[in-house]
């Protein structure tokens, strides 16, 4: 059974940076394919980015890209997701989680586990 840890989260001001790590145990991170996700109040809980096991394929969503990665470490058994630019619809609660498959998932309803997020707040 994975377990998955966020940290990193926190206050920022707009057009700060903030990164964020999620650690796995339980399960070899190389074995997995992960996601980051976000919810903000009142919304529904969107894809972020994801990564391939290997790290090769790191699709974004559109509000994102370019202004966020997503990398891995397997040694470390920890997803790493750097955030710059950031603005204030960035604010949410963010969360790792980690699928079984072999592609990268946009639907949360695949992934197999999840953390128990971190905040990001973004002021103006």
């Amino acid at each position: 059974q994975v377990q998955l840890v966020e940290s990193g989260g926190g206050l920022v001001q707009a057009g700060g940076s903030l990164r964020l790590s999620c650690a796995a145990s339980g399960r070899t991170l190389s074995s997995l394919v992960m996601g980051w996700f976000r919810q903000a109040p009142g919304k529904e809980r969107e894809f972020v980015g994801g990564i391939s096991k290997s790290g090769a394929t790191t699709p974004y969503a559109d509000s994102v890209k370019g202004r966020f990665t997503i990398s891995r470490d397997n040694d470390k058994n920890t997803v790493y997701l750097q955030m710059n630019a950031l603005k204030p619809e960035d604010t949410a609660v963010y969360y790792c989680a980690a699928d079984l498959s072999t592609v990268v998932r946009l639907d949360a309803k695949f992934y197999d586990a999840w953390g128990q997020g971190t905040q990001v707040t973004v002021s103006s």
